[in-house]
């Protein structure tokens, strides 16, 4: 069963700044993801997860109970662990 793909008010934001070219990618990597997240992510700190996405990065919190992931910080990679 696919996760439901939640994003933050910063992430939808940061999403809709980019090019429609690079949110039709990250579109597709993220529908990659909701199939199988946990190939996809890396333990970041205390209870963040984070998935990496060329120089793009997300700071996730993921319930495996309601299959969702919820994308709580989405940046460029020099800017999300400020």
């Amino acid at each position: 069963m696919k996760y439901e793909i939640k994003f933050s008010t910063q992430a939808t934001k940061f999403f809709r700044s980019l090019s429609q070219d690079v949110q039709e990618r990250i579109k597709n990597k993220f529908n990659e993801i909701s199939e199988n997240p946990s190939r996809y992510l890396e333990h970041y700190e205390g209870d963040y997860d984070k998935i990496r996405i060329g120089k793009l990065r997300a700071l996730v919190d993921v319930s495996n109970q309601q299959k969702t992931i919820f994308i709580r910080v989405f940046d460029k990679r020099g800017r999300i662990y400020k």
